[in-house]
Order: structure tokens, then sequence, then C-alpha cells
């Protein structure tokens, strides 16, 4: 080997039929990327949209090998950024012109807090933990869903809060961390407590076992209806 071999440089020892086996494995990386950021959920992903992730991870990847690795040819590499910015631009085009593409790629916002309870369909399908956003909710200054009118999950993964005011508020789940939260599958006192699941909260009496209407949860916290610091 010698430097500035260009042959070696520009392709190594594969034909240059190998370019459009780059566009086939370029095809199917962005097809299996994009399809496992689909399944695994959205979370986590801030300002960006999956397709977009998915470019940025592919070209990562690419630059990142051509960079390292002296037996790895440019001109592959070359047509990965052509192929992947071809599939960007065509992506950006339907998404621009068919709403059915925008919403199957971009994502819908989600609503997963309405009136102080939970969606039970949205929580159930979103791959996000309880613990995580109440982490969320706390730094924005809730301390139970009751004070919560509406909460969205934006495309972008981003959470979106609308407070009830004061004189509409009424009593909620706590979000706080379990060593301020004790919940209950048989209450120790009368009293108005909340489903740990959906949010409902209900009159039980003391040492009562209760299933939840709204989820047939079993498992109960006290309601809080303490009203948010502004």
């Amino acid at each position: 080997m010698f430097s500035f071999d260009w042959h070696r440089f520009l392709l190594n020892d594969q034909p240059a039929t190998f370019l459009f086996e780059v566009i086939v494995r370029v095809l199917l990386a962005y097809i299996v990327v994009f399809t496992f950021l689909k399944i695994s959920g959205r979370r986590g992903i801030r300002q960006l949209s999956l397709f977009e992730l998915v470019v940025i991870l592919t070209l990562g990847s690419a630059s990142g090998d051509v960079t390292f690795y002296d037996d790895v040819p440019v001109l592959p590499v070359i047509m990965v950024f052509i192929v992947l910015l071809s599939l960007y631009r065509f992506t950006t085009y339907l998404t621009a012109r068919s709403a059915r593409v925008s919403k199957w790629i971009q994502g819908n916002v989600i609503t997963l807090i309405q009136d102080g309870l939970y969606e039970l369909q949205s929580l159930d399908n979103l791959n996000i933990s309880e613990d995580e956003f109440f982490m969320e909710l706390r730094q924005e200054g809730v301390e139970h869903l009751g004070q919560v009118r509406l909460a969205l999950i934006e495309v972008d993964g981003q959470l979106s809060l609308y407070f009830f005011n004061d004189d509409e508020m009424r009593a909620g789940l706590s979000v706080l961390p379990p060593a301020h939260r004790q919940d209950f599958t048989q209450v120790p006192k009368t009293g108005l407590y909340a489903c740990t699941h959906c949010g409902q909260t209900e009159e039980i009496a003391a040492q009562q076992r209760k299933v939840c209407p709204r989820c047939t949860a079993q498992l109960w916290s006290a309601a809080l209806n303490t009203r948010r610091l502004h």
C-alpha cells in the first residue's frame, strides 16, 4: 500500500457497481432504523422529527466510518450522503403535500391528561415510565393532576401543560415521589383518594378495598387539593 493511491482512496477493492448496492443498503438502513424508532417510541427526541433523526444517525455512522477506517472507500460514503439527501427531500415533499403521510411520519399530538385525569388509551400506549412523566410535571410546578386541565405530548416529545384557574381546580393524584406519597390497596382512614393508574378520585371508607370504576385498578393514594404556585 502506498499513499495517494486514488483507486484505494475512492473505491478500495470494490467494483463500481458496488455503488448500486450502497443505494440498497442505505434504503434498507433508512427503513429499518425508521421502523425501529416508530415501534420503540419517541421519548427523548427533542425538536427533531423521526425521519430527521434517522438521517442524522445514518450520516453520523457513515461519516464516522470514513473518518476512522482507512479501508473504507470514499465514493460509497458520498453515495450514502446523496441517497439520504434524496430520501430526506422526498420525505419532506410528501409530508408537505399529504396530511396522511405527514401524520404517519411526524406523529400526532397526544392528549395525556384531560380535566385532571389520565387519558387511559394514551397512557397505556405510550412508551414512558410514570416516574419520568411525574418528574416532568414536577419541573413545571405541578403537585397533583387536579391542577392540570390539559396535558399534551407534542410531536417532538415536548410536554405542553394547560392549568385550571384556582377556583376551578379539583383534588387529584399526587405526582410527588414515593418518599412523599403513600399508596394503599386498603386505605387506612376515610377520605378522598385518587387511583394511581388513571387519577380517578373516590371517597373511600376506612379499611376498605376498592376497585377503580374507571380502570379497574386497586391501588390508591390520598388525593391532594393544594393550589399551584404561580
